[in-house]
């Protein structure tokens, strides 16, 4: 794998712990981000940490999220700040036959950079599309557009992804040598998010039926599934 494929180890993304969970390929790292919806932005403002959840999506090595214009969070990065946003996937319950070992699967991301405020008109009217595009393949089309009240009161923040590292724990139980004749039950509880049949709005007209765009979001299927598939059918509008 060459060094395009990967990001480069840093000080900031470096693993310091149980490396052999650890991965920088983009492609490891982008298919967490993709399995995602939410994540945890994490910043400082005048020497006070803050962390704060969002939708967020990714095009490239390109970060997106947005909210408020009131924000305090978005009204501190649009100007330039550093940030560190992270994704994670709880997979499985991790139990063992000592507290010390009990545990838990998961899958994480971890992406650094600088966060900055979209404020080119059309670049951020591209954006508002893509977060429905995103998650709704061709969606955004069939909507009332955005009016100019719903622009203004709305940032958008990108981030370039300068550094980043996943790490995956997966596996059963693994105990001390001298603890498996211990009798206590052991093992893994599975953790899945799993999209169940949709509720049509109240007032929807009966006449409307649910477009075959959204059929990555199908009965029983996990949400990550949903929304790997939903990315690779994601062909943003250039701004």
């Amino acid at each position: 794998m060459n060094h395009e494929d990967s990001f480069a180890v840093t000080e900031r993304n470096r693993l310091r712990r149980l490396h052999e969970r650890g991965a920088y390929d983009r492609k490891t790292v982008f298919e967490i981000l993709d399995a995602g919806i939410m994540c945890h932005v994490a910043y400082v403002l005048e020497g006070q940490p803050f962390c704060t959840p969002t939708i967020y999506w990714r095009q490239e090595d390109v970060l997106y999220w947005h909210g408020s214009s009131a924000s305090r969070m978005l009204r501190h990065l649009k100007a330039g700040s550093p940030a560190c946003l992270t994704v994670s996937h709880l997979d499985a319950l991790v139990l063992a036959r000592s507290g010390f070992n009990h545990s838990a699967n998961y899958r994480s991301a971890m992406c650094f950079g600088t966060a900055r405020l979209i404020e080119d008109e059309a670049e951020k009217a591209a954006a508002l599309i893509a977060v429905v595009d995103r998650f709704y393949p061709d969606r955004a089309a069939t909507l009332r557009p955005v009016s100019a009240q719903e622009s203004k009161a709305t940032t958008v923040i990108k981030m370039t992804i300068e550094d980043a590292s996943a790490k995956i724990a997966g596996g059963n139980v693994e105990d001390e040598p001298e603890d498996y004749a211990h009798q206590v039950w052991a093992g893994i509880i599975p953790v899945r998010t799993v999209l169940e049949g949709e509720v049509p709005c109240p007032r929807l007209a009966s006449e409307i039926t649910r477009p075959a765009t959204l059929d990555a979001y199908r009965d029983g299927r996990t949400l990550d599934d949903a929304l790997a598939e939903t990315h690779q059918r994601f062909k943003p509008e250039p701004a």
